[in-house]
């Protein structure tokens, strides 16, 4: 199980990233709110969708199963 974070802020084209713990772009968002423990990067962006922003989708470097834009 993995620790999964959101970026508060957007990114240029709209969407909110979903990073796990260990990632180094988590490293750089100044703003970011905790999603919980899951067994996979699907689980935390299905969390993220439903409590924090609609429009999020998976970091290409920590959760590249999840990167879909």
């Amino acid at each position: 199980m993995d620790n999964y974070y959101v970026n508060d802020n957007a990114q240029s084209t709209g969407e909110h990233e979903v990073h796990k713990d260990g990632c180094y772009w988590l490293s750089q968002v100044r703003s970011k709110s905790y999603l919980g423990s899951y067994a996979s990067c699907g689980s935390a962006i299905a969390r993220a969708k439903a409590y924090h922003y609609s429009n999020s989708d998976g970091c290409a470097s920590c959760c590249p199963l999840c990167h879909t834009k």
